[in-house]
């Protein structure tokens, strides 16, 4: 069996990815895996880092506005989309893939579009409450269209093919424990905050955070991991140093470009402060983790002010705008919400209370029965 996996861009589009490749080499350790990604995406640190072969196309993300500069740099995106589809149809001729799931990110769209044209049964994978861009193309032609929502669903033509499957997150997450992750990594009994804003950290999210330790230092009241991301790494350091806060000072309040073993922070965490990407939110719901999402308002279509709403509405969250996280604001909504105990322990049960912890297991039933449906059969003669 080769199972072909198409992601990009982000983390939440990749890690999805790998939990269910991870499922699979489980439960069938001669199946043939493949990823195919962007050029120079982070996929190609990622992918190769949990194990997993991955080849790349050319391509790159559409931009939305309608500048000049931007129109004429989208035509040079859709006069190179005829070069990467050849590519993608080069690695489908020399892998051969038995079925092909594409869980978002432009990559996705030149692989899983050329398997369709060829009959290669193929699946998409939305994570966001709203189908971005590729998965309304993909949509039209794969076989499967898996969301995460329920409310997702009528937002596609053939609601018929659409089945809710939840995101997947990585076992690690279930099977992290609070009080050896603290252990772990040397915290006290103090309140605990997690706060991140993706992989290349958020400019104006940063400079709040800045202010936001500034004043945490002046209480002690909580511990804090900041991951700054890689952009954020460059000067958030200095920054805090230009504000008064010597880290050498404070061992409660530690910053960090990049956080490799993210469930044992998340499991020490008695509060996050994070975007609202899809695959964060998966983690929450499945953690339980109270939060305060702060949804990024530069993403395409604005999908992650709908997941925050998602869970906004159900008193699974906290929605603060990133407009509306200056003067202080921020730190006293974590702050309030730290002494309400009650109020913490409401969201998680909420949170709990929609979480798809079967969502791997899902999207893997469905992958390998495509799979089946081509006629493939392992060296036991069952998939």
């Amino acid at each position: 069996m080769r199972i072909l996996f198409a992601c990009g861009g982000t983390a939440g589009h990749i890690n999805p990815a790998l939990a269910v490749a991870g499922l699979l080499r489980a439960r069938h350790s001669h199946a043939e895996v493949l990823f195919v990604g962007a050029d120079g995406g982070m996929e190609c640190d990622l992918v190769p880092r949990a194990g997993y072969r991955i080849q790349t196309v050319s391509i790159r993300s559409l931009r939305h506005r309608l500048t000049p500069a931007a129109l004429w740099y989208n035509l040079k995106v859709l006069g190179g989309l005829a070069g990467s589809l050849r590519a993608a149809g080069h690695i489908l001729d020399e892998f051969k893939p038995d079925a092909v799931l594409g869980t978002g990110g432009y990559a996705s769209f030149p692989v899983v579009y050329t398997a369709s044209r060829r009959g290669i049964p193929s699946a998409v994978h939305e994570s966001n409450a709203l189908p971005g861009l590729t998965t309304k193309l993909l949509a039209r032609r794969a076989d499967r269209v898996l969301v995460s929502f329920p409310e997702a669903v009528s937002a596609y033509r053939r609601p018929d093919r659409v089945t809710v499957t939840g995101t997947p997150v990585r076992q690690a997450f279930l099977e992290a424990d609070r009080g050896a992750a603290r252990r772990a990594l040397g915290l006290d009994e103090r309140p605990v905050v997690l706060s991140y804003f993706g992989s290349l950290g958020a400019r104006d999210m940063n400079r709040h955070m800045v202010d936001f330790i500034r004043r945490e230092s002046e209480t002690g009241a909580f511990q804090h991991f900041h991951v700054t991301g890689r952009f954020g790494w460059a000067w958030m350091p200095d920054a805090v140093r230009q504000a008064g806060v010597d880290l050498a000072s404070h061992p409660e309040i530690r910053l960090s470009e990049y956080l490799h073993d993210m469930p044992t922070a998340m499991a020490a965490a008695d509060l996050l402060i994070t975007r609202a990407g899809a695959s964060t939110l998966a983690e929450l719901m499945a953690t339980g983790k109270p939060a305060i999402l702060v949804p990024s308002p530069n993403v395409t279509g604005h999908h992650q002010e709908e997941n925050a709403r998602v869970l906004a509405r159900a008193g699974a969250a906290v929605l603060l705008p990133e407009s509306e996280c200056g003067d202080g604001a921020l730190f006293s909504a974590a702050s309030g919400l730290l002494r309400e105990n009650a109020k913490r322990e409401a969201i998680s049960a909420r949170l709990r209370g929609l979480a798809v912890l079967d969502a791997t297991e899902k999207i893997y039933q469905i992958v390998t029965s495509l799979a089946a449906k081509r006629g493939v059969h392992s060296q036991n003669g069952k998939i």
